[in-house]
């Protein structure tokens, strides 16, 4: 069924905008200081390198969004680049990617409630359950409406900037203040390219979401100018407030007692300022958790919707409701995130969001890398304009994503081929099917004259 034409272009500029601050800021950016506490002054270089590499990429989906302003995002721009097995490769693990973060994000914000109501994490059963229920309320929210779940993304992003700002002022008070840093003298003896390396993978996470605008294009109103200045300016933003908020949190805290926190972000401002106003900082904090999970929730419709209408997904998914939202995409993506945690249920909520975080990550690279290899396939070709500057930058987003993906390590990297590898049979499947459905066409086309 068509979507209704007030919901099929339902997202302007500021939506837009929000859907890409508010899918950056979430879970990542107020758990990751507790992750990064063993790295030292190697996640300080790690944050620096990603915001770097975040912001190439960023330019290459701007440029892709530019060039190809009606394109479904970065599935099709795979798809024009390198064909149709490249290009279900990528959105195959980007959703993959979209359903375990989420399931991870949804992990976050339940920490982030638990102080004000214990029983949500008394067990790993109950914190499984709060998980998979607050999943399912923007589940269904998503499903009723594209412009309600884009306010609601508004709202929250507004919301969710006030304890990022909170800990920044209080940062340049500790710094002007001359506070003592907790963290050892920076020595080049304790810095290593290993530990950048895998400090800059958990770093990334925070940074995923770059590509939301652009996936949920067909959503965006006038996609050619909004989604390119979306991308960029909300990267830039979210990469500056990650600076100023997750360095000094690592820097004023001792490593141990921070990677022991599931709020890192109360304990530092409880430390520094106000216990009181802390524990209300960690709403704050969770608010922005549901923000990220909403917007991400959007995303893992979205893109099977772009994969089915594409002929590589199965046509059960390309169907939309009356008011134009992907919801059969989204109820099955929301299912496998359940499942998800159901399966790690006897976690800790660190080693939970840990594992899930590293996957996640690693799927989302192999979109990034292989959209930063079309922007320099694409001017190859001549489908996009050639550039000097679009070509060195896609180059060093496409080594950028190399090399933290080589950081996600063994484990994450073993399970997300794990999960590629489940895709190749709904890929030969849909080929199988598309050329059955070719054969028995042909018949029914030819002419009179053609078969006489």
């Amino acid at each position: 069924m068509a979507a209704a034409p007030q919901e099929s272009r339902a997202l302007g500029f500021w939506l837009c905008l929000s859907l890409c601050i508010g899918t950056f800021i979430g879970s990542g950016i107020f758990l990751l200081p507790a992750q990064l506490a063993p790295y030292g002054w190697n996640a300080v270089l790690a944050w620096l390198i990603t915001i770097g590499g975040a912001l190439c990429l960023a330019y290459v989906f701007a440029r892709l969004a530019r060039a190809l302003p009606e394109a479904a995002g970065p599935y099709a721009y795979v798809d024009h680049a390198f064909g149709p097995a490249a290009a279900f490769t990528v959105a195959w693990s980007y959703w993959i990617s979209t359903w375990v973060g989420n399931a991870g994000i949804a992990v976050a914000a339940i920490a982030y409630l638990s102080p004000f109501a214990p029983g949500l994490t008394a067990t790993p059963l109950a914190a499984a359950l709060s998980s998979a229920a607050l999943l399912w309320l923007l589940t269904l929210l998503n499903c009723l409406s594209l412009r309600g779940a884009g306010r609601f993304q508004l709202l929250t992003v507004l919301v969710k900037l006030v304890p990022l700002l909170v800990v920044a002022g209080l940062a340049i008070l500790l710094f002007g203040k001359g506070q003592p840093l907790a963290a050892a003298p920076l020595r080049s003896a304790d810095l290593s390219l290993s530990g950048i390396n895998a400090a800059a993978t958990l770093t990334l996470w925070a940074m995923l979401g770059l590509e939301a605008p652009a996936i949920a294009s067909r959503a965006v109103r006038d996609p050619e100018r909004t989604v390119p200045r979306a991308t960029l300016i909300g990267t830039l933003i979210v990469g500056l407030l990650y600076l100023a908020t997750a360095t000094p949190i690592d820097l004023f805290l001792p490593a141990g007692e921070l990677a022991a926190s599931d709020t890192p972000f109360v304990l530092f401002v409880g430390r520094f300022w106000d216990p009181g106003f802390a524990r209300l900082l960690g709403l704050f904090a969770a608010i922005s958790c549901v923000g990220a999970l909403n917007g991400l929730t959007l995303v893992q419709g979205e893109l099977p919707l772009a994969m089915a209408r594409h002929g590589a997904f199965p046509r059960w998914f390309a169907q939309t409701t009356k008011r134009g939202t992907a919801a059969r995409a989204i109820l099955l993506s929301s299912t496998l995130a359940t499942l998800l945690l159901a399966a790690r249920a006897g976690g800790t909520v660190g080693q939970v969001f840990t594992f899930m975080i590293l996957l996640s990550t690693a799927g989302a690279l192999i979109l990034y890398l292989a959209c930063a290899l079309a922007a320099l396939r694409l001017q190859w070709t001549g489908l996009m304009p050639r550039a000097a500057g679009l070509s060195l930058v896609a180059a060093a987003a496409a080594l950028y994503s190399l090399w933290t993906l080589y950081g996600a390590g063994y484990d994450a990297t073993r399970w997300g081929v794990i999960l590629l590898a489940a895709g190749i049979p709904v890929y030969l499947l849909m080929r199988l099917a598309a050329r059955s459905s070719r054969a028995a066409a042909a018949p029914q086309a030819a002419s009179p004259e053609s078969a006489a």
